[in-house]
């Protein structure tokens, strides 16, 4: 595979996470770790039914079990620190916060084997930084308080473990895609155990919200984690870093097509600062 098709491959999960917001929307309102365990089952149990018809199995048995925590730990942990950051914080500032893992990506992957960090990587990261915050502040000023800081470290937390699981993916280029499944199973059984001991089970109650949740297993919280993996192990990973804040941008469009979110000049600004980015980040791999 070459790296262009490997990152092309990989930005299908940015416009998958596009429509995470929109699912989640419809979901409602099943709450978050319950939400969390039903999508990764979903996801985990298509990806093992796919390994299998692919004769992958045997595959998975010569995985080391460092690299199932490793995957778990990356996948669960994300999103237990994500939802636990909203929950201790505002959403606009946890969020901001959060939204700093493309950036990081970008600057942790200049520690790579045969990686070059170049300045257009980073003008162009800090560009889309800038536009997705934007679109989570709403062109206001993030009110940060000392009495969220708990909130804001988990946010960080966060950030730093999604860039750092998939920072470090490649270096696991020899493990195979179909572990994601195993990662997602476990994610599941993790998210089932915390949803009974800390939330009140609450089902999806209309077929929308049903359709809304299989859509985010099968989508953002399914295939999404599948082709990422093969994206950041064999792709252009600054590039995948930088173009990861189209997803911010493309998720508010979807809700402005939807009739949920209404259009703004803030919204115009940040499609520029996106897209400007992605465009400096593009032509430093290029000339790479």
């Amino acid at each position: 595979m070459t790296k262009n098709r490997a990152t092309a491959i990989g930005f299908v999960a940015v416009l998958l996470w596009a429509l995470l917001a929109l699912f989640t929307v419809g979901s409602a309102p099943t709450p978050p770790l319950l939400l969390n365990a039903i999508c990764f089952t979903i996801g985990g149990t298509l990806g093992l039914i796919w390994t299998w018809r692919s004769g992958g199995l045997a595959q998975l048995k010569r995985v080391s079990w460092k690299v199932f925590a490793f995957g778990t730990v990356g996948l669960f942990g994300y999103h237990a620190l994500y939802f636990s950051a909203l929950r201790m914080a505002p959403a606009a500032e946890a969020g901001l916060i959060a939204y700093l893992w493309p950036l990081l990506i970008v600057l942790f992957s200049g520690l790579l084997p045969g990686e070059t960090l170049r300045l257009g990587h980073l003008l162009g990261a800090c560009l889309g930084f800038s536009g997705a915050a934007l679109i989570i502040t709403g062109g206001g000023t993030a009110g940060f308080q000392a009495e969220h800081l708990p909130g804001y470290a988990l946010a960080l937390l966060c950030a730093l473990t999604w860039s750092g699981y998939s920072v470090l993916s490649r270096r696991l280029g020899q493990t195979p895609t179909s572990s994601v499944a195993v990662f997602c199973v476990l994610t599941a059984i993790a998210s089932w155990i915390l949803h009974f001991s800390l939330e009140q089970t609450v089902w999806p109650p209309d077929a929308l919200a049903w359709m809304s949740t299989v859509a985010l297993g099968l989508g953002p919280v399914g295939l999404a984690f599948y082709v990422w993996d093969i994206g950041v192990k064999h792709g252009d990973i600054q590039m995948l870093g930088t173009s990861s804040y189209a997803a911010p941008l493309l998720s508010t469009l979807v809700l402005v097509v939807a009739g949920i979110a209404t259009p703004s000049w803030t919204l115009a600004i940040a499609a520029l600062l996106v897209t400007g980015g992605a465009a400096i980040a593009a032509r430093a791999s290029l000339r790479h």
